[in-house]
């Protein structure tokens, strides 16, 4: 199976290069199946329904939140309705949604697609994500009722997303890290067969502070203070994101390969 997973997407230049290139880059790079994060694809903060049908539309069969997953209201109700958006595994136990769910690519095979939060570093204090993961992991045996599965750990320290690779090793066809939106050179499959990848980066414009207009946060750290709000960079886009081959007996994968397409970072296709 060839997967590619697309990272976070940032305001409306992450969502134009999404919805202009995703389905021509389906097409050429043979894809079977598409996961993109949403969670900063409103303005930098959330997913509105509007913005997530958009990204479903646009090619991705499955969209992934993150800590933001609610910061846009409708959200709420959108998530119920809607199986093809995945939340958190460890977000709240009263949060709506799923934070794991099993789909079918255009073949019939199965894949998992599960997200947890990390702890270190991050603002909220998020349920343990190993134990979450552990619980998934062990309804849904790969090879067996998933012929792949893909984690998105969506953490702050690039440590915790290490960790929780190696604890997936051999038991998920796929662990990537978001939300640092700033791609990292570790691609590599595990000695089990886990394809990993710390920060799949962000699908957003490069020329910014992590997807932000520079001059307010340059400002906050050069001065102490505040003036303006934060605004998502409107410049042109780069995707960023993971692609992953995997075996349809085992589910492991056999090669893997950090992505990048568009915008202002050199360009990258699957060999």
């Amino acid at each position: 199976m060839k997967i590619l997973f697309l990272g976070d997407v940032m305001g409306r230049a992450g969502r134009a290069a999404v919805t202009e290139h995703l389905k021509a880059l389906r097409e050429a790079w043979r894809l079977d199946f598409v996961v993109v994060n949403g969670e900063n694809a409103s303005n930098g903060m959330g997913l509105s329904a509007e913005h997530a049908k958009a990204l479903l539309a646009a090619g991705a069969d499955v969209v992934t939140l993150g800590d933001h997953a609610f910061d846009q209201r409708d959200m709420l109700s959108y998530i119920t309705t809607e199986k093809r958006i995945i939340r958190p595994l460890n977000f709240a136990k009263e949060a709506p949604g799923a934070g794991a769910r099993v789909f079918e690519d255009q073949r019939g095979r199965k894949i998992l697609v599960a997200q947890v939060l990390g702890q270190v570093f991050m603002k909220r204090a998020f349920a343990d994500p190993f134990s979450a993961v552990e619980r998934v992991l062990n309804a849904h045996p790969l090879g067996g009722q998933a012929q792949a599965i893909l984690l998105d750990v969506h953490c702050e320290a690039t440590s915790e997303k290490m960790a929780m690779g190696h604890f997936c090793d051999g038991r998920a066809s796929m662990v990537v890290g978001t939300h640092t939106h700033v791609p990292t050179a570790d691609a590599m499959v595990l000695p089990g067969g886990t394809a990993y990848l710390t920060d799949a980066g962000m699908c957003g414009d490069y020329h910014s502070v992590i997807g932000m207009e520079k001059a307010e946060p340059m400002r906050r750290f050069i001065t102490g203070m505040t003036k303006d709000r934060f605004t998502p960079a409107k410049g042109p886009a780069t995707l960023s994101g993971f692609y992953v081959e995997t075996d349809d007996k085992t589910g492991r994968a056999k090669r893997c390969q950090a992505i990048r397409f568009g915008g202002h970072l050199p360009e990258s296709t699957p060999l």
